[in-house]
Order: C-alpha cells, then structure tokens, then sequence
C-alpha cells in the first residue's frame, strides 16, 4: 500500500503539469494514446481523417530524424463527433474533445488558418492543446505557406510537449547584431537570404529590396530564404525549408536574436531545452535508422452523454446544512447544467448503496424537474465509496450496455479505508470519475480516481448556503467541445447580510448568451425580501420564482427565450432579525450556435521555479481568440482561510505572454498542505475589452529564393480589428478549479521577488535609458527593496557570470510596488558610444530579507546608423540631409585652408554630429 501511495503522489504531481489532462505517454521512445479530435461544428469529410493519418505517419519519421533517433510516434486516437455517420468505430474510454492533445476546429471569425499552440507556462512546461483548421488538413495550397503538414506538426508539438517557443519574431523581424550589421531574427543564423518589401494594391504586388528608416529596415520588410539551404536547423525557425531536420543546439543556436525562445527560455537552444525534459531523461536512442514501429490509428466517436450522480448521504452529511447543500447543488446541475440529450442516474451510498433512479434521458424540462425528486433529502449510516460506484457503473451497463465513454460525478465529505478495493474496477471501467470532496475530512485518496480516468478533481468549502457545491457542479460540462450547449456561470457569491441589510448588484448579459438563463437566490435562515430588474426595466418579484416549499431555502427564475443583452440588477434585502448568508447564482447558454460564447478556465498548478510556489491561470477567450482587458479576480481558499488577488495578462511575474489571454498570478500565502479551492471571476467593458491574436505558431513564410529568383508567397490574411471586434461586448463570467498540495511549497523564509522579463533598453543622447514593469517583494507581491543592476558587451557574460559583470548605479532607485512601471537612466563607464555600440542590461531584484529573483531577461541597447542610411538634415533644411563624405571632405578642407577658425570649426561639428546619430532602440 505504502509503494502504491508513493506512485499515486508521483502521478498526481505530475499531472499538475501535464496539458489539459492529457493521457500521452513514452513507451520505450513510442508516444502511445495521442488524441486527435474534431470538433462538433466541423462538417464531416473523409480526407480530414485520412490526412490527419498521413500527417501524423510523415510527422513520427520526421521528429525521429529530428531528435536524433530519440522519439516517434506510436499510438494515435482520433475522436469524430457524434454528428458524423455512424460506423463501426470504436465508443470513447476516457478520452475526449476537451482533453485531447490536438483539436481540428474552425477558427472563431474566420482568422486564418495559422497552426497554433496555446501554451500558458514557461520554459519547459507542457502545452494545453494543438490547433490545426479543417482548411489547414484539406487545402494542399497551405503547404506552400506553412510546410509540409508532418513537419508542421512537429513544430507544434515540440511546443507542446517540451514547452519549447519560436526562433521567429513578427513584431521585430530584425535585429542590430553585435557586429554592428543588421540581421533576421532567425535560427540558425546560417540561415540565408534577403530582406524584401512587398507592396500589394489589390491583387497585384510588386517586390523590391528593403530600404533602412534611419534605424533598421523600413515597416513590412520581410526576411525571404534561399529555398536551397546548407543550413539543417532549425524546426523552431522555418521547418519550411527541406535542409530543415534539426533542432538548434547550443553549436548552432543564436542567442542574440530576440525571440520567445531566447526570452523565454533564458537563451538556451530548444534541443538544449529538449534534453532537459523528463521525456529525454527517459528514452535512449533507437538503433535503427527509422521508426521501429509503423504509427497505429483507432477511430473513436462520441456518444450521447450518460452520467451517474453518486452521492454521499452518510451521517457526517447531516451536519453544517451539507445534506441540503448538496440537494441544492445536484438540482441546479439537473434542471441547469446538464445538457438536453444527455442520460442520468443517481445513486447514492452510506454502508451501502441505493439507486434512487436509473439513467433517464433529459429530453424536456419536465423530464428534469421528475428527476430532482430523487435526489436525498436526509443522512445517516457509514461511508462506502465501492458500494457508491460499483451501484454508479451498474446503471450505465444496464442501460447503455458498456460503462465505456460515461461518467460519475462522485461526491463525498468522508473518509473510506476501503476505496482500494474498487480502484482496478474503476481503472478497467473506461469511465471518467469526476470527484467532488465537500469540506476538510474529505477521503485523502479520492483524486486517485480523477487521476486515473482524467476527471475533475473539485473542491467545495462548508458554508451554510449551496453556492460552493453549485459552482463545482458547473463545471462538470459535456467533454464533446460543442460549447453552444454548454452551460455557464455568469455569476457565483454568497455574502453574510446583517439585518436589514442589503445585497445590490448587477449580472451583465452579454449578446454571446442569453439562452436557458436561471437566476437562483439562497438563504441560510429565512426568506429574505428580493427582486430583479432586466436592462430594459422589467421587473421580477418573488411570485415570479419558483421557491421551494420544502426546508431547501431557495428561490429559483428561468428567462423565458433568450435574455436581455445589459445589465441585470438584483435588490435582496435580509429582513430576518439576525444576520444570515445569502447566495445568488447565474447560468446561462449561448445565445447561437454561430456565434461561440465568451468562457473562462481556471486552472492552478506548482510552478516548476525555486521554491516552487502556486501559480494561477485564466484563459478568457471567445472561441479560439484571447480576451485581452478583462478585470479578473483569483480566489483560493480552504476551510481556514481565503485570499482574493488579481490576475494580469502583461506578460511580466507569472504571466509568460503578454496579450495572450491568459491572466496569471503567483499565490504566496497558502496555509500548508491540503486542498484549495480557486474561484475565478473576469468581467469585462466595452471600453477596455478588445480580441487578440494567438502566439506560439508556425510561422506564415512570406516567400523564398531559388535560383536567384524571388517567389513570394500571398500576403499573410489580416482581419481588421474591427470585425474582430464585431460580436464581443461587456461580460462576467464564473469558473472554479482545485489543487491538492502534499508538500506546501511555501517557505518559512518567504519568497524571493519574481523575475522581470520586460526589461527594455535604449540609448538617447548617449545616454542608456531602462524600463521595466516592477516586481514584488514575494514574487509578484508587495514590492522588492532594491535592485543589483549589470552590463556588459557580452550577452553570455550577464546570463553566467551576472555578478562579475559592471555594476550600474541604482542606489537613488526606490523599487515601487509590484506592476508598476520603472526607468533608471545612466552613462556607461569606460564606453564611448559611437556608431555600432552595443551594450547589454539585465536586472536582479532584492527583497528585504536579501533573498534575490533571477536574472531578468537581457536587454540590448544599440547606436546604430545603417548603411545607406540618408543623414537628416537640421529643421527647415528642405534638400533632405548631407553626405557623411561631403562632410568629412569639408572638414579636411577647413583644416587646410582656415586654420584660424579651427576652435569654432570643431563645434559646429560636433553639434551637427548630435543631430545626425540616429539611435537604434531594441
């Protein structure tokens, strides 16, 4: 048992950095059970399924070819929606859309058919998802954009799996190298070719060689490869190219270019990174010269929804209203969250189990409304989860006929020393055991079963009001990633209201929900006095909920047709004599299938940085497309305690990527081991909210070279920002996730201030001007007490000798708090700036008990004037500047000839030298 337990921590720990619950793993240098799933709204077509195949096939030859005879790929599963003809295909373990490695999905507003990667950690974490468009696997033209599908492939999944980031920079194609010449951000840096500008009216473009700005080259200046290259890497780069096969190691890689990879990944060479990775401490190279084994295919489809609710109803049930709770939670979930088509049965278990109601499909509502009349109402007796699932399973076998593809919502607030008697039936079952533990004597084992079958492992605190098991109940949605029928969380609080005291607030309905929308007050004590106005003034009352007559303390309203776009307002008032705690929670579904809802996920993990803190996550998305300039609110909380912080998404402290949507923030004040709640709510303004762009992907080749003669490709699709705009208005949306944490990561001694990773540096009047976003005492938290700041004239030197580096003055610079925004200006010492100086900056922060944050990325300050470069002339000279050898000429002739003058000669030059040194800013 002891052994077991020490393998199930293993497992659980390291599922908290595995990519959306993904069931990937290495046998003997073979990745077996990749998923690949189609999405719903994806009309069915064959060659989507047999190019994925072929796609796949020529990936595993590629990525063993490319890791050195390292890795391939074994085992694949490919999920087709239920939608698509019937076949013999194989039912759904405990795979699904929402878990799969990579997803085939049509973008959101048609934003071009960029392969992508959503990764939200750092430096060798694994990523959440591939996506690849139905128009990437069926229009052979992309190849000659993106590269051959296989290598693509293996693009994305070096991304996903090894947390690796791109060679390539869009927003800064090109960079000052420290030879002074101006290069491609590329690697390798052997990669050649030429800068062309493309000029497009219509469909008819014309090329030209790229001119310099004054400081590097002009806005739209393209890097266009020999298509014929001696070069071999780097798949990061431009796996396009056919002399592509390699990673960049530490041989060939380019530090100096500024790219995702470098920042990221603190200028270490993806193969570097690879070999970092657990996957490559466990493997060994193959002796063959191919794959030792062909790649296999299973064709899964999805099946109609069938869950078990098993639910606890042992005595510990009766205390602190959590019987009632649980009634509470298991109704909404019934009449609100699960969806229309879908099975569901109930059992619950004390000593033993009862079937309180076999599966029955949710056609109607009357159909949900006969179901909630099975669920407990009273408590007593011991605890025996088997019993509770064993009864669970039984029920989806008598009626579906295989416990294959289904579901258990498992909840309990107890402990059993007997759940190792049902763990290989629950392993064997091909059922997803979602586990809910209700309060802090919740079985310890209980993620156990959430592990094995990629459940969801939830937590819910004890409060008086059903709130907390309400939203863990919300987020056990269907896994088929059809999300128009989904249901989701627009809001979720629960509040102590003294007498006479009360509740004002506002739900906003946004135009991309409306539909099945349920308001549901609760009361701890008595019915307080409430009603609810719609945007447009209407009002509801009391008669107009359903309430129930039983002890259930709950009020409930559903919208007829779809709700009003605007803010709701609700007015409660307590009128009970003493205080008491009232709860109110919104749910709604999207208001059209063509137009994807705005949803929120929450997730928390152990950071993979020292000491290891908690970090959080939330992804805020419409479709596929990042929400940027949410307000978003992290709360974590247990039995004991609770923490509310902010989460940001400007790419500094937690946060890896600026304008991702994904808002992050790290945790510093957990109170030890144990499991931990998060709670995550974002709302957003029309003002502040806008949609962005995707990272991390394969990048669009704008053209090539061969045989001297430039072949460019169609310009990159662009979508204006305001049809990205279009459907996207103010929000507020709800989601919830857990952690279990066996060793707390957090230190008696406190946590160092995080990393900066925005540090910007530039030169101005020969002088060298930093900026960077501040960060906290603890990681992002508080603020630091002073910074260490360094330079050099070598990269290297500040990313592995920082303290033998030149010493910055920063002893005027007072650290503010953490996210502020900071500037330090100094004059280098013993450097003369001049044409082609660089200079390199990077910054350490300390806290006030000495503990110091990491090296911070490097920042490059250059003073540059580009080749060819045209002198501006003084202000109101119209005849556009003077050549630098006119001058000089002049200079030498004045020398000559008015030696007398030669002091106010000297003058006049040096100021016209200030005016005509344009500094380059990187």
């Amino acid at each position: 048992m002891g052994v077991f337990r020490s393998l199930i921590f293993l497992l659980s720990f390291q599922l908290l950095h595995v990519a959306k619950g993904s069931m990937v793993w290495l046998n003997e240098s073979g990745y077996e059970d990749l998923v690949v799933a189609i999405n719903p709204t994806v009309p069915e077509d064959a060659n989507i399924i047999s190019n994925t195949m072929t796609m796949i096939k020529d990936a595993s030859n590629y990525l063993f070819e490319a890791t050195k005879h390292r890795f391939f790929f074994k085992s694949v599963k490919i999920i087709l929606p239920k939608t698509w003809t019937k076949k013999n295909y194989l039912r759904l373990k405990t795979e699904s859309y929402d878990k799969a490695d990579v997803i085939i999905a049509d973008p959101h507003l048609k934003y071009g058919d960029e392969p992508y990667t959503l990764q939200y950690g750092g430096c060798g974490k694994k990523g959440r998802y591939i996506h690849f468009t139905p128009n990437f696997m069926l229009d052979s033209s992309l190849v000659q954009v993106y590269g051959e599908r296989g290598r693509v492939f293996v693009h994305e999944w070096a991304h996903l799996r090894w947390g690796v980031f791109d060679e390539y920079n869009i927003n800064a194609p090109f960079y000052v190298s420290e030879n002074a010449g101006v290069q491609a951000t590329r690697c390798s840096a052997g990669v050649t070719g030429k800068p062309v500008f493309q000029n497009c009216i219509g469909n008819k473009c014309e090329t030209r060689e790229c001119q310099y700005d004054g400081q590097l080259y002009e806005a739209g200046c393209a890097f266009v490869p020999e298509l014929n290259q001696n070069s071999k890497s780097s798949i990061m780069y431009m796996q396009y190219l056919p002399s592509v096969v390699e990673f960049c190691d530490k041989y060939t890689h380019n530090y100096e270019a500024p790219n995702m990879q470098n920042k990221i990944c603190n200028y270490k060479s993806t193969w570097e990174t690879i070999m970092e990775s657990d996957d490559f401490r466990n493997s060994s190279i193959v002796t063959s010269l191919k794959p030792p084994f062909e790649t296999t295919f299973q064709l899964l489809q999805t099946q109609d929804r069938a869950v078990s609710l098993v639910l606890d109803v042992s005595g510990s049930m009766a205390a602190s209203n959590r019987i009632t709770n649980l009634r509470n939670a298991a109704e909404v979930f019934i009449l609100q969250i699960i969806e229309l088509g879908s099975w569901v049965g109930i059992v619950t278990f004390e000593s033993s189990a009862t079937v309180r109601s076999l599966l029955v499909q949710i056609t109607s509502a009357s159909r949900r409304q006969s179901l909630v009349q099975y669920l407990p109402t009273t408590a007593s007796g011991g605890t025996n989860i088997c019993a509770g699932i064993e009864k669970g399973l039984q029920i989806i076998t008598e009626k579906i006929g295989t416990t294959y593809g289904s579901e258990i919502v498992l909840l309990t607030d107890g402990e059993d020393s007997g759940m190792s008697v049902c763990r290989e039936r629950v392993r064997e079952s091909g059922a997803i055991i979602h586990t809910i533990a209700l309060g802090p004597s919740a079985a310890s084992e209980l993620e156990e079963f959430s592990n094995m079958t990629g459940g969801l492992k939830l937590y819910a605190v004890d409060v008086d009001v059903p709130s907390k098991l309400i939203e863990a109940f919300s987020e056990i949605t269907a896994g088929s990633g059809d999300i128009s029928e989904q249901s989701i969380q627009l809001e979720s609080k629960e509040q102590t209201v003294p007498s006479s005291g009360w509740i004002n607030d506002t739900v906003t309905m946004d135009n991309t929900v409306g539909n099945d929308t349920f308001f549901v007050f609760s009361w701890s004590i008595k019915q307080p006095f409430f009603f609810l106005r719609d945007p447009k003034g209407k009002e509801y009352r009391s008669s107009d909920f359903t309430i129930d007559t039983s002890n259930l303390k709950t009020a409930r309203l559903g919208i007829n047709g779809t709700a009003e776009v605007g803010d709701w307002h609700y007015y409660i008032q307590n009128d009970y004599t003493a205080a008491q705690i009232i709860s109110v929670t919104v749910t709604s579904r999207a208001a059209s299938s063509d137009i994807p809802p705005v949803t929120v996920h929450a997730y928390m993990e152990v950071a993979n940085i020292a000491p290891n803190p908690v970090v959080v996550y939330a992804e805020v998305s419409q479709g596929f497309l990042p929400v940027l300039g949410a307000t978003v609110i992290a709360t974590i909380e247990n039995d004991l305690t609770a923490v509310s912080l902010p989460l940001f998404d400007n790419g500094t402290g937690a946060d890896m990527t600026k304008n991702d949507g994904v808002y992050s923030s790290y945790v510093t004040s957990l109170n030890g081991n144990g499991r931990y709640n998060l709670k995550v709510s974002a709302q957003g303004r029309k003002k502040t909210i806008r949609l962005g762009h995707r990272q991390n992907r394969a990048l669009y080749v704008p053209g090539y070279i061969e045989n001297g003669k430039i072949q460019m490709n169609a310009p990159r699709p662009e979508v204006a920002d305001e049809e990205i705009q279009a459907n996207l208005g103010s929000f507020s949306r709800i989601s919830t996730s857990s952690i279990k944490l066996d060793n707390s990561p957090n230190p008696t001694s406190g946590f160092p201030p995080c990393k900066i990773t925005d540090l910007d540096a530039y030169i101005e009047n020969e002088t060298v001007v930093l900026t960077w976003t501040a960060p906290g005492g603890d990681l992002d938290n508080g603020k630091a007490d002073h910074y260490i700041i360094k330079s050099s004239a070598n990269l290297l030197v500040l990313r592995d000798e920082f303290d033998n580096a030149a010493s910055v003055d920063s002893s005027h610079l007072i650290p503010q708090e953490a996210g502020s925004s900071e500037t330090l200006t100094f004059k280098p010492v013993n450097l003369v700036i001049e044409n082609g100086t660089v200079i390199y900056i990077a910054i350490r922060a300390v806290d006030d008990t000495n503990l110091i944050s990491d090296t911070s990325n490097i920042a490059k300050a250059t003073w540059f004037i580009p080749p060819k470069a045209s002198v501006p002339s003084d202000e109101g000279n119209a005849s556009g500047g003077v050549n630098i050898t006119l001058i000089v000429a002049v200079v030498a002739g004045c020398v000559v000839l008015v030696c007398i003058i030669i002091s106010s000669t000297v003058c006049i030059l040096q100021t016209q030298k200030k005016r005509r040194d344009p500094a380059i800013r990187m």
